[in-house]
């Protein structure tokens, strides 16, 4: 058993139960008031829509993440195992940096660092997939 590796499996997997049930209460708690008027509620109205389906593409990239990373660590059944580690450890960089990005160009204060600290969550991931890869 790779013990990095499943601990980051564990990891997206928790996140995918967070995801799931507290995310989501809180995506629809964002659901725009009727207050504007017809024209744009509806525009608004559609825009909520679209940005609620984009939020659970990530429950799918979440659910099939921590599926392959148990898979990865806890078995040997995968071909090229060093090789997705690796990937998916650059995946969860990737994910990392684009959030920090997002939390500076929407210029959010230090508060917000921490309380919307999933960033920290995908830099631990992609170094606990990189530190199980060298041991593939």
């Amino acid at each position: 058993m790779n013990y990095p590796i499943t601990i980051a499996g564990t990891l997206v997997l928790l996140a995918l139960l967070a995801h799931t049930f507290v995310g989501v209460r809180e995506a629809l708690s964002t659901r725009p008031s009727a207050l504007s008027e017809a024209r744009d509620a509806s525009v608004i109205e559609r825009n909520w829509v679209q940005s609620l389906c984009a939020f659970q593409l990530i429950t799918v990239d979440l659910f099939v993440l921590s599926v392959l990373l148990l898979a990865l660590g806890a078995t040997e059944w995968l071909p090229a195992r060093r090789e997705i580690a690796l990937v998916a450890s650059v995946v969860f960089s990737l994910w990392g940096v684009a959030w920090l990005i997002q939390l500076v160009a929407l210029r959010r204060g230090a508060k917000d660092y921490l309380l919307l600290g999933q960033w920290a969550v995908w830099f631990v991931c992609a170094a606990l997939l990189a530190w199980g890869a060298q041991s593939l």
